[in-house]
């Protein structure tokens, strides 16, 4: 067997592994969230979200969205994105509004999970992403409506099918969320081929050399730099687990661990998660380029507050003093 069709067997294999993990937990998701629409539940499930997200500029129901993938995964999140859309479509702003709230903050019970067998405390990790998106989401909201800009209904390239709308059987539902499943694994699968293609091309190298000066700069020393240039590319997944090996071996200090951590909580997987948010109308320009400001400066200012607290407060809230 040829090298080529060695790496495309890979590629499938990987990517029908993580299709079959991710939909342990979004077949449920869908299903609890017919059972809300056919219960006509969904709004007032929705109504207690409705001041927190009206600040941010989006319908309370797409806080079902961010909620389902704070808890789950960014997937799931996107099920039931698709199930809410067509009742409440968004302009490109809101998209993107809605697109920094799950990027900064999904996943918390696993990748917080991460930051704490490193030696983070999973309170602080939790409380850092939710209250870091919700500020994020507030200033790009607050720009957006200031100027006027990226108003246009936004274009979302994952969109249910026409027929399932028009007939409203459970059959032509059930059939639906199958090709939306199928969906998703042809966005892990695109997503895994474009992550081979950047690594050839040199892309993620690039990017490394340009995000490690700046780690210095605001205060990561440079043994957990370049693991946390890992994570901000890669994927906290990625990062966590080197960190947790570096952590167990003792090369790396508790505080450079928790920067580390923090910064790859507010900001990971640049590429593969900015990707995906594109499918739902977000812009590319708001999902990457001020996530990553934004992290840089938040953490350059949670360096500077954090060397200045006791080192009671430091070992009981923010890292585990080994």
């Amino acid at each position: 067997m040829g090298k080529p069709a060695e790496i495309i067997k890979e590629l499938f294999r990987d990517a029908t592994t993580a299709s079959i993990e991710m939909f342990k937990v979004m077949i449920p998701v869908i299903i609890g969230v017919k059972v809300l629409q056919e219960l006509g539940l969904i709004k007032y499930m929705a109504w207690p979200l409705k001041p927190l997200m009206s600040l941010v500029g989006l319908p309370a129901e797409m806080g079902l969205v961010w909620a389902t993938a704070m808890v789950n995964t960014t997937y799931a999140g996107l099920i039931v994105f698709l199930s809410l859309i067509q009742d409440n479509p968004l302009t490109t702003a809101q998209a993107t509004v809605l697109g920094i709230l799950i990027l900064v903050c999904h996943a918390l019970p696993m990748e917080s999970s991460i930051a704490r067998k490193s030696g983070a405390r999973f309170f602080f990790q939790c409380i850092v992403r939710i209250v870091g998106a919700f500020i994020l989401g507030w200033l790009l909201n607050l720009f957006y409506t200031t100027t006027g800009t990226l108003q246009e209904p936004a274009t979302i390239l994952l969109q249910p099918n026409p027929q399932s709308i028009a007939d409203p059987s459970l059959l032509a539902w059930a059939l639906d969320q199958g090709k939306n499943l199928l969906s998703i694994f042809g966005v892990i699968l695109t997503l895994l081929i474009t992550m081979r293609i950047l690594y050839a091309i040199k892309v993620i190298d690039l990017m490394n050399k340009i995000l490690r000066p700046v780690l210095k700069l605001i205060g990561i020393g440079p043994k957990a730099s370049a693991i946390t240039v890992i994570g901000l590319t890669m994927g906290l997944s990625y990062g966590g687990g080197l960190i947790i090996n570096e952590a167990r071996t003792g090369t790396i200090g508790k505080e450079d661990i928790f920067y580390s951590l923090t910064l790859m909580g507010l900001c990971h997987s640049l590429i593969e998660d900015t990707l995906l948010m594109l499918l739902i109308g977000s812009n590319f320009n708001g999902i990457f380029w001020s996530r990553l400001i934004f992290a840089i400066v938040a953490m350059a200012g949670i360096v500077q507050i954090v060397r200045r607290l006791p080192k009671r407060f430091q070992n009981t809230y923010l890292w585990v003093d080994k």
